[in-house]
């Protein structure tokens, strides 16, 4: 479980991380600024591969979570990387990773403390 936990606060960092990025300035903004534009890909690519690393048991557990999409885009990323689209990035951002975020907290919170 320590595991887990570990990579949920990745995730929760890379989330925060995200929405930050793409809640302070626009799709045309993180296109013509290279730090921006890798550090809003870094991110996904961070929360995808946390998210497929999290375990099986615990995904199970909160099958309600988009644990595979995160993946997916990640793969998109990283394979794909040279004609990624940002305003699908930007879109997911807004309209799905407020939830997720919310969801990856509340489970991080519910997981018994370890020494």
């Amino acid at each position: 479980m320590r595991r887990d936990a570990l990579l949920l606060a990745e995730i929760i960092g890379s989330i925060d991380r995200i929405l930050e990025i793409t809640a302070s300035t626009s799709v045309g903004d993180i296109e013509q600024t290279p730090d921006r534009r890798d550090s809003l890909l870094w991110n996904f690519t961070v929360l995808g591969e946390a998210a497929n690393l999290v375990s099986d048991e615990l995904k199970a557990q909160s099958a309600q979570l988009p644990w595979v999409d995160a993946s997916r885009t990640r793969n998109r990323i990283v394979h794909g990387y040279w004609s990624v689209d940002l305003d699908l990035l930007a879109a997911i951002a807004r309209d799905d990773l407020p939830a997720f975020l919310s969801g990856v907290r509340a489970l991080l919170d519910s997981m018994p403390d370890e020494d």
